[in-house]
């Protein structure tokens, strides 16, 4: 299909046209005019739209699907789409199904149930064998098959000498291995922060300590291994500090933080409503704060929606009972652009591609096309109307979020709402 998009706004630091509004011609999936105005060749789709800006396709590098195994929380299908119609060009899919992603075979399903689809699904296989946390998954044959990273979603690695066993092991072929930041022993059975707000609720509680341990140990493994580490939607003050520490002194070590995580605290589980429960936990104000600054000074390397779809049975029940997780990616882009600038915004949305060896697209003359449209100013209450999840989780339902997306121009295929 042949589109040109008009009058839109580019956001990409990285193109000569950042800040300028211009036309945009697409023609057989490649850009090849951007001009202040271009008249539409013939049978070619017109894109007009109301404070239409455009950037760099969006990447979530931590998305759950049900499919194979929960399909009644979310299909493949309809997960992308619903990335596609919140802006996301490319996801990195989490094994977080029954049964999980843990060979070649699995790795080889996803990849052909995403194919010929406008978003790129990128599969992360399970560190472990049926992620049991006992025995290392066939990591070599699926990153051959196309995983991008290992990683047991939300589930500790327990035994020390498995995660330097995996980090010594997956360097051999640069892979890049997750670790989820919680001391299972220390959490114990905690639902929610540890803190004031805990004792008041009669809740048991998560402290930050738990997840602090488990960095700690973590990065010294990486430093005895010279592993490649990435810790996931990290949490607390302490934990920032930690990995600021650790880049000074050049360790391969990234993270990222959960956009909720960012924005929400646990103030907000005063009324009991299990959309407020997650992992890691909601946490205070101040941690909130430190992982904000994490992100400007580029000690925290990406955001992440963490999305993760679950049914009615498994959230509407009793809070100790109900399964941690909230949908997020079509929340992500007005959630972070009410607390950031759209400039700030987009490349936090369009960050971390490198970390998993993917490429970045600028927007220039000649480049494939892999476009994000959106409107930034528009404000509004996310309600489950606008949701296009099967599951309608979402933490942040009834919350004022600020930018609209339009949709994506990807793979040759548009797909706007």
């Amino acid at each position: 299909m042949n589109v040109l998009i008009k009058s839109a706004t580019i956001v990409d630091s990285k193109s000569d046209f950042h800040n300028d509004t211009c036309d945009i011609l697409i023609e057989k999936g490649v850009i090849t005019q951007i001009q202040k105005t271009i008249t539409a060749p013939s049978k070619t789709k017109e894109i007009s739209l109301e404070n239409l800006h455009v950037s760099q396709g969006w990447f979530d590098n931590s998305v759950s699907f049900g499919e194979p195994g929960y399909e009644e929380r979310e299909t493949i299908a309809n997960g992308l789409r619903t990335a596609a119609l919140s802006g996301f060009t490319d996801v990195a899919v989490n094994s977080n199904t029954n049964p999980v992603i843990d060979s070649y075979a699995d790795i080889s399903f996803l990849k052909g149930k995403s194919q010929d689809n406008a978003v790129n699904l990128f599969p992360i296989g399970a560190l472990t064998k049926h992620s049991e946390g006992e025995d290392l998954a066939e990591l070599y044959d699926m990153k051959n098959a196309g995983a991008i990273a290992f990683y047991d979603y939300q589930k500790p690695i327990r035994n020390p000498n498995l995660m330097k066993l995996a980090l010594q092991y997956a360097s051999n072929f640069d892979a890049l291995v997750y670790s989820f930041p919680q001391e299972s022993q220390i959490s114990g059975l905690g639902v929610m922060n540890e803190n004031v707000m805990s004792t008041s609720l009669g809740l048991k509680g998560n402290p930050s300590l738990a997840e602090e341990l488990q960095i700690v140990r973590d990065l010294f493994l990486l430093e005895y291994t010279g592993g490649k580490l990435h810790i996931p939607t990290i949490s607390t003050a302490k934990s920032v500090e930690l990995i600021r520490d650790a880049k000074a002194r050049k360790l391969d070590v990234s993270c990222s933080v959960a956009i909720h995580n960012l924005i929400l605290t646990d103030d907000e589980l005063k009324t009991f409503n299990t959309r407020f429960k997650v992992l890691p936990p909601l946490r205070t104000k101040s941690d909130c704060n430190a992982l904000i600054e994490g992100l400007k000074d580029g000690t925290i390397d990406m955001v992440t929606s963490d999305h993760n779809p679950l049914d009615i049975e498994h959230k509407k029940i009793e809070f100790d009972y109900a399964k941690n997780g909230t949908i997020g990616l079509e929340s992500a882009f007005g959630a972070l652009n009410s607390i950031f600038t759209i400039k700030k915004t987009i490349e936090l949305l369009t960050k971390g591609k490198e970390r998993y060896g993917l490429n970045s697209t600028p927007i220039a003359v000649g480049q494939k096309a892999k476009l994000t449209l959106f409107n930034p100013s528009e404000t509004y209450t996310l309600t489950k109307d606008l949701l296009h999840s099967s599951s309608k989780n979402s933490i942040f339902e009834e919350h004022q979020l600020k930018g609209k997306v339009y949709g994506i121009y990807s793979n040759h295929q548009l797909v706007i709402k």
